[in-house]
């Protein structure tokens, strides 16, 4: 079978074994992708959206604005033909010297320092949060400040520690997020978020 084959029928499992869920038509798309991405249906329970977030995500996206994530991983996953097609540039800062040094100086961790690091490129932008609790509640920490105004964050950070902490405190912002509640996450979830309003932009499909 063809890659294509693989995803559309890995699709068709998906929504035969979910049946009726309370997801929008255009929320839908992603969280399929992200169980798809995972085998999780969990998902289906945890997934929570902000109201303008895709309508944000997406008007990010079709406008070329960059997007900066908190892991290399997560940069990686992204669909960089589909985000090209619109300019977008995609950044992650942690393994910029400046951002090491600036961690060091401090005694912060380098997700920390990242955030700030990509304030001034963030502007409207998506910020996408897949592994560090501390690079989500540092950029709520800048959004409740008004230094940080990115149009979407995608916060999906995995783990134990600070993980669910800071993804309560993301969906208490008046900001476009994506999120889930709970432990799981992960810089693979986070960037199939992202390729999914990438996808639905450039198609303007909704399935």
């Amino acid at each position: 079978m063809k890659p294509h084959d693989i995803e559309r029928l890995s699709f068709k499992i998906i929504e035969e074994e979910t049946g009726s869920h309370p997801f929008s038509e255009e929320q839908w798309p992603i969280v399929r992708r992200m169980i798809h991405t995972s085998a999780d249906f969990d998902y289906l329970k945890t997934v929570r959206f902000h109201p303008e977030a895709i309508t944000a995500g997406r008007a990010a996206i079709r406008s070329g604005k960059t997007i900066v994530t908190d892991t290399n991983m997560a940069r990686v996953g992204l669909r960089k033909r589909d985000l090209a097609y619109f300019g977008v540039e995609t950044v992650c800062l942690m393994a910029d010297p400046r951002v090491a040094e600036i961690a060091i100086d401090t005694g912060t961790t380098r997700a920390r320092a990242a955030v700030d690091a990509a304030l001034a490129i963030i502007e409207d932008g998506i910020y996408v949060v897949g592994n560090a609790p501390t690079a989500l509640l540092r950029l709520v920490e800048r959004v409740k400040a008004k230094a940080a105004r990115p149009a979407l964050i995608v916060g999906l950070p995995v783990g134990f520690v600070n993980a669910v902490e800071s993804k309560d405190a993301l969906m208490e912002l008046d900001c476009p997020y994506i999120s889930n509640v709970g432990r799981k996450g992960g810089s693979n979830i986070a960037a199939s978020v992202v390729n999914a309003l990438a996808i639905m932009t450039r198609n303007q499909y909704y399935p």
